[in-house]
């Protein structure tokens, strides 16, 4: 290997990237006071470029997009990132619609959850135990911290393996300036193995506190540790672990660790032992046994001192989830992430047929299954039958008037909606599926009832695509064109094609009956586009990708509108 073939090589390892789960440094609990981690980028920089990530996964219809589930979701996290050590960190919690166990944390507090750990989880508190885990990555910059630690290791190392490698090439061997670069390389990986161990204990401490001053079990990670550890001990025939234990490897020290801090958590009164399967079955789980009133048997919301208390106050009585809640969502995220709604039914008939009793949140799926394949008849009586067996929720009701309104029941489905908007007059989840019935009945006073509905809620929901989508097509029926042509515009822009949404806000600007107050309103928003879609030119990722398709692009825009 001569000297110049060297020096590509090492110019070809500078940019070793850090695992967006393997961040950070220190094994402490403290926070990173003295670290200039938070020098690297502002909070404002981190949440753009949180932003433009969420906007790349949108545009190629990797997330989950459903009002319910969002609220739901965010609810959960909120509830969680309020008792957080940084309490007024701006969090932002999305659904992936991969079924793969996963969960991650990136900058500017965007966490992302895999449908396939709702999947998993048996109760919530197992998914709050994750999601405190994440949460913990962003209060402890671990994603900058990594950067930071990955940029001091980098040049003493490279120094090292220029030095080792020019020693061999002097002496003539090949197999010594390999060797040398080998060396480097492996010294960096094993660099990075080091963070990501640190980090995910220190993930792990600070997160079990977040989940038990929440008001959940802290036992809980404990035993989605031990569900994990079980997969992996049972995984054989060459399939691939899942994707949560390759970010994040469970091991028995961690899952002992998360026992004993659990143990001493929940106080006197409480004992916790690892309790195998019955039979032969490999594996256990890790089980509490508490008397009753202690506090790990109802354990309280924690008063984070950091917020007023009408805040936490507020948080508390939103996040408090109805019985049953999260069953409901998992089937409900079940339904959304099948590949087509008859296979989503079709588990559910089988199940049925061999002879298993369906639960009420499994027959809700079931439900929403028949009724996305348009099986309205057959949704309608199990819907009607679970009236009277789950809690009262709007999400059954809501689930009724999606179900009339598919089978064209127009006025029983109107019923119910204009119920729901009395009783949850700026509900996201109600009002757009409202707008939407009503865009769909395609007449002029439908579409200016569904702008009706929706203008309350521009302020609190205009960073919703689907929102935005809504509210452009009945503008569009209705007749207002500029209306229309700027929420397309946003829609796209929400979706991650900014240079689609520039050229159809410049093609509004053409429009000669504008008057002064939208043309400024439109200047305005192509002035804040403009640099995100430079940037997007510089990186080459178009929207009109061939190498992808056009997967979750968003309309063009109306009809009227040039293209």
């Amino acid at each position: 290997m001569t000297f110049k073939h060297l020096s590509l090589a090492l110019a070809l390892l500078l940019p070793i990237p850090v695992a967006a789960t393997a961040q950070g440094t220190e094994a402490t609990a403290l926070p990173d006071i003295g670290s200039s981690a938070g020098e690297l980028l502002t909070p404002k920089e981190e949440e753009a470029y949180g932003g433009m990530m969420l906007k790349e996964l949108r545009h190629y219809d990797m997330l989950v997009e459903d009002p319910l589930l969002e609220d739901y979701l965010q609810e959960l996290g909120n509830r969680l990132a309020s008792r957080s050590d940084r309490p007024t960190q701006p969090f932002t919690f999305f659904m992936m619609r991969s079924r793969a166990i996963n969960a991650f944390a990136t900058i500017g507090g965007y966490i992302g959850v895999n449908a396939g750990l709702f999947l998993t989880a048996e109760r919530e508190d197992e998914v709050a135990a994750v999601m405190s885990h994440e949460i913990a990555h962003v209060t402890q910059r671990h994603v900058l911290r990594a950067v930071e630690a990955a940029k001091k290791d980098q040049l003493p190392i490279l120094l090292g393996m220029l030095a080792a490698a020019v020693a061999a090439s002097q002496s003539g061997s090949g197999d010594g300036v390999q060797a040398a670069m080998i060396g480097g390389m492996s010294l960096m990986q094993q660099r990075q193995i080091d963070y990501t161990r640190s980090n995910e204990y220190e993930a792990d401490r600070i997160g079990i506190n977040t989940l038990y001053r929440a008001g959940y079990d802290p036992v809980a990670m404990a035993d989605f540790f031990g569900r994990m550890n079980r997969i992996t001990r049972t995984n054989s025939g060459g399939v691939q672990a899942p994707e949560y234990l390759r970010s994040h490897p469970v091991t028995t020290t961690r899952m002992s660790e998360a026992t004993e801090r659990a143990t001493r958590l929940v106080g006197e009164g409480c004992t916790s032992a690892w309790k195998p399967k019955p039979g032969d079955a490999p594996g256990g789980e890790i089980q509490a046994n508490c008397t009753p009133g202690t506090v790990a048997a109802a354990p309280r919301p924690f008063r984070n001192p950091l917020l007023p208390d009408y805040v936490s106050a507020a948080l508390d009585q939103s996040t408090s989830s109805p019985s049953g809640l999260f069953d409901l969502a998992r089937e409900r995220l079940r339904v959304l992430t099948a590949r087509a709604p008859q296979e989503a039914s079709a588990e559910y008939l089988r199940k049925q047929r061999a002879g298993e009793m369906l639960s009420p949140a499994q027959r809700y799926g079931m439900a929403l299954a028949l009724s996305r394949a348009g099986e309205t008849a057959q949704a309608d009586k199990v819907l009607k039958k679970l009236a009277g067996e789950l809690p009262a929720t709007y999400w059954l009701t809501l689930a009724q008037a999606e179900n009339e309104h598919r089978a064209g029941h127009r006025s029983a489905a109107l019923a119910h909606y204009e119920r729901l908007l009395v009783e949850l007059p700026r509900n996201r989840a109600v009002s757009l599926s409202y707008a939407t019935a009503l865009v769909e009945l395609n007449t002029v006073e439908a579409a200016r009832k569904a702008q009706e509905i929706l203008r309350p809620l521009m302020d609190a929901h205009g960073g919703d695509p689907a929102f935005q989508r809504n509210f452009a097509r009945a503008s569009e029926i209705a007749g207002d064109t500029v209306r229309a042509g700027e929420a397309y515009a946003e829609a796209a822009w929400l979706n991650g094609n900014a240079e689609d949404a520039l050229r159809q806000l410049q093609e509004l600007l053409k429009n000669p009956n504008l008057d002064y107050y939208q043309r400024a309103r439109i200047d305005a928003r192509i002035a804040s586009i403009t640099p995100s879609a430079l940037e997007m030119r510089r990186r080459n990722q178009r929207e009109s990708s061939t190498q992808f398709g056009n997967v979750g692009l968003m309309p063009q825009g109306p009809s009227s509108l040039p293209k």
